[in-house]
């Protein structure tokens, strides 16, 4: 968003998604519980970038441990 100088509202707009919906995928640090295909699909259009370019994997440590 900052390299395309697109703020939030802006983005709302163009992916015709809620600003409140965008103001929190842009501002939280876990995965949400649900990001579907359709969402990601208008991020990716709108900054014209790939999936990958807006998520990074982290693996979830405490899961990675075993008893």
């Amino acid at each position: 968003m900052a390299d395309r100088e697109i703020d939030y509202k802006k983005l709302a707009q163009m992916t015709e998604l809620h600003p409140v919906t965008v103001s929190k995928h842009k501002n939280i640090r876990v995965m949400p519980e649900r990001l579907d295909r359709d969402t990601l699909e208008k991020y990716c259009k709108a900054l014209n970038c790939q999936p990958g370019d807006l998520l990074t994997y982290v693996s979830d440590k405490s899961k990675d441990q075993t008893s």
